[in-house]
C-alpha cells in the first residue's frame, strides 16, 4: 500500500516524498481514507504510530479542494491540544504537509503575548491549532470566529476531555458550529471517556490499530526499586553506570523538577528542566537544546509527556510513577517511535506501590523489577502483578523468645539440653497452734 492509493492530491504526496515518508502506518491507512469521506472518527493507536499524519493530510486535502476562501478572524478547521509543546509540534507538521498547497496555518498557545496571534488572525487562518485556554481567551477578545469551521479535531483526546479541560471545552463546543466533523485522536481512550465521546460524535468510526491502553513492544520496560530518600542517588548511580547519552526524565512536580535539575547541575552534568511554572520560551529552548543533544537530561512535568517527538530518543526514566496510569504509557511513548527500539525505567518506592499496580492493570503486564547493589530498599516495595492486586506475603510465624538461660519458651512446656527447673519454692502456710485448757480425754 502507498499513500497514493489512500486517494492523497500529488501535492501532498510531493511533501511527503520530501519528508521521507514511504509507506502508511496502520493507523494512516485507515484513518486517511475515512476522514476524507467526511465521516466523524474516533481513532486509539499506540504512541510514535503516525496519529499525527492520520489526520492531518485528509484535513489539509479537504480544505484544498472543498469549502470558501477563508474571511476575516475567521478559522476554517480546528486542532485542539493539551500542551503548548505539543502545539508547536503538531503545526510543525502541518506547516510540511502544507508546503505545496495554497493554505494558511498558524499555532496558538498561551505563555506568550496574545497580540501578535491576535494581529495574525486578522486575515483567517484556514487550519489552527490551539491550546483551549488561548483559544477561548482569542474568541472572547473577538480575534477568531467560528463560523466557517469545518472539522473540528481532538489531539490527545483522553486528556482534552479530562476534567481539567471539562470546562474549557463545554465553553469552547457552544460557540462551534452544529454541523461539522468531529476527529478524536489519543493513544488511550478510558471507558468514561469514550461514553463522553460518543456523545459528541455523529456515527463515528471507531478505529483501533492496537490493543488499548499498551505500551509499544519496541520499548523495553522495568522497575528498579528503591527507598524514596535515595532516588537522586540511584539515577546519578545507574547514569554513571549505563553512561547514558540523552534520557527523558519525568518528575511529578515542578518543585521536584527544579531539585533534580539543580542537583545535577551541582556535579557538573548538563540537565536542564521544563514545566508550567516557567515561561513557553524558557520551555521551548530548553526541549530544542536537548533534541540537538546540546543538553544530556531533560528533566520534565507530564507536559512532556504527550505527543512529543524526540527523534531517536533511548532512554526515558520515571524519576517518580504518575498519579494517572495511562500517563505512563504517553511517557515512555517518548522512547521506541517509529519503529525504533528504547528503553523505559522507573524508580519505584514502597509509597507508589499503588500507581504500580494502577500501570499495570491498565498495560495488562507486571513490569520486571530489579535491585541495584547498595541500593537495596529498606522499606520494602510491595509485588504486585497485572490484576490490580498487591501481592501481600505471607507473615512468617513469630520465632519463640529466648530466655537468658537459652532456654525457649513453649507456653506451658520448657525445652532445653537440661532438667527443667525446679518449681519455684512456695512458702509454706504457718500453722498455728491450738491451745485446749480442758482436761485431756483419753481414747477409749
Amino acid at each position: 500500500m502507498t499513500f497514493a492509493t489512500l486517494g492523497l492530491i500529488e501535492p501532498l504526496l510531493r511533501s511527503l516524498e520530501t519528508l521521507g515518508y514511504q509507506t502508511p502506518t496502520p493507523v494512516q491507512a485507515q484513518a486517511i481514507p475515512a476522514v476524507l469521506a467526511g465521516r466523524d472518527l474516533m481513532a486509539a493507536a499506540q504512541t510514535g504510530t503516525g496519529k499525527t499524519a492520520g489526520f492531518a493530510l485528509p484535513l489539509l486535502q479537504l480544505l484544498a479542494m472543498e469549502g470558501p476562501k477563508v474571511t476575516a478572524n475567521s478559522v476554517r478547521a480546528l486542532i485542539l491540544v493539551p500542551t503548548r509543546e505539543l502545539a508547536e509540534q503538531v503545526h510543525e507538521a502541518v506547516r510540511q504537509y502544507a508546503e505545496n498547497l495554497p493554505l494558511s496555518t498558524y499555532a496558538v498557545y498561551g505563555g506568550v503575548s496574545i497580540n501578535p496571534q491576535m494581529m495574525k488572525l486578522r486575515k483567517g487562518v484556514d487550519l489552527l491549532v490551539a491550546t483551549p485556554g488561548r483559544l477561548l481567551d482569542l474568541f472572547r477578545q473577538n480575534a477568531l470566529k467560528f463560523n466557517q469551521l469545518q472539522t473540528l479535531v481532538l489531539d490527545e483526546a483522553d486528556r482534552m476531555l479530562d476534567l481539567g479541560f471539562s470546562e474549557e471545552l463545554g465553553n469552547i463546543y457552544k460557540a462551534l458550529p452544529k454541523k461539522r466533523q468531529t476527529l478524536l485522536f489519543s493513544a488511550t481512550f478510558s471507558d468514561a471517556i469514550r461514553t463522553l465521546a460518543g456523545q459528541m460524535l455523529n456515527d463515528p468510526l471507531s478505529i483501533e490499530v492496537s490493543p488499548r491502553n499498551v505500551a509499544a513492544n519496541t520499548v523495553k520496560q522495568w522497575v528498579v526499586t528503591v527507598d524514596k530518600k535515595r532516588k537522586p542517588e540511584l539515577f546519578i548511580h545507574l547514569l554513571r553506570k549505563g553512561k547514558w547519552k540523552q534520557v527523558l526524565v519525568f518528575a511529578k512536580t515542578r518543585n521536584g523538577v527544579d531539585a533534580l535539575v539543580e542537583k545535577l547541575q551541582g556535579l557538573g552534568i548538563n540537565a536542564d528542566g521544563i514545566h508550567g511554572d516557567k515561561p513557553q520560551a524558557t520551555r521551548q529552548r530548553a526541549l530544542d537544546r536537548f533534541k540537538s543533544s546540546e543538553v544530556q537530561i531533560l528533566v520534565a512535568t507530564d507536559v512532556a509527556a504527550r505527543g512529543l517527538d524526540i527523534e531517536d530518543l533511548p532512554l526515558v526514566v520515571n524519576f517518580d510513577l504518575p498519579i494517572v496510569a495511562e500517563d505512563y504509557i504517553h511517557r515512555i511513548g517518548r522512547t521506541g517511535r517509529a519503529g525504533a527500539t528504547g528503553q523505559a525505567i522507573s524508580l519505584v518506592c514502597a509509597d507508589e506501590v499503588n500507581l504500580l499496580s494502577a500501570i499495570e492493570t491498565l498495560t495488562r503486564q507486571t513490569l520486571p523489577r530489579q535491585m541495584e547493589h547498595d541500593f537495596e530498599p529498606e522499606h520494602r516495595v510491595p509485588d504486585t502483578d497485572a490484576s490490580g492486586q498487591v501481592v501481600k506475603k505471607p507473615k512468617k510465624p513469630k520465632k519463640p523468645k529466648t530466655s537468658s538461660s537459652g532456654k525457649r519458651n513453649l507456653g506451658k512446656w520448657v525445652e532445653s539440653g537440661e532438667a527443667s527447673a525446679p518449681e519455684p519454692s512456695i512458702k509454706p502456710v504457718r500453722k498455728v497452734p491450738v491451745f485446749n485448757t480442758g482436761p485431756r480425754k483419753r481414747k477409749p
